[in-house]
């Protein structure tokens, strides 16, 4: 057996790992945009931060939903379910 194909088979494994770790910098800069944009609205306004709270929490909930579905997509497609 070819030896470089064991030093595949380990890059493999861990490429996952590297792959979501980027992919979470996304969501993680997603939500610090949406708190900031909150906190200057409020600062701006005060009397608009019952409604601009809203806005926060829902947009922080699907930026982070996007950080769950890179979790979860690669068990789903991963090289395992091939078939």
């Amino acid at each position: 057996m070819d030896p470089r194909m064991d030093v595949l088979a380990e890059l493999v494994g861990s490429i996952g790992s590297v792959g979501y770790g980027l992919a979470a910098i996304g969501p993680g800069i997603g939500v610090g945009i949406v708190w900031a944009a909150y906190i200057q609205a409020t600062a701006r306004q005060p009397e608009s931060a019952g409604l601009t709270r809203t806005y926060a929490f829902l947009g922080a909930a699907l930026s982070e939903a996007l950080a769950l579905i890179g979790l979860v997509v690669p068990f789903i497609f991963g090289p395992g379910n091939a078939g």
